[in-house]
């Protein structure tokens, strides 16, 4: 649960906005998302080592082709 303090005087756009980037920042929807589907361990270890690659192959400059 997501509590957002407001001042009396605050505008209620800037209490949504507050709240928007409370809720990106605790990641409820990323959380969500992978509760739907279970990955075996073996393949989220094989995504996470491409994304590694991936990333050291963008900061070499090199193309992975």
């Amino acid at each position: 649960m997501l509590i957002i303090d407001s001042k009396d005087c605050e505008n209620i756009d800037k209490a949504l906005k507050k709240y928007k980037k409370k809720y990106e920042k605790s990641r409820i929807l990323n959380q969500l998302r992978d509760r739907q589907s279970f990955t075996k361990p073996s393949i989220r270890r094989r995504t996470e080592v491409l994304k590694a690659i991936y990333k050291l192959q963008l900061a070499n400059g090199e193309h992975g082709e």
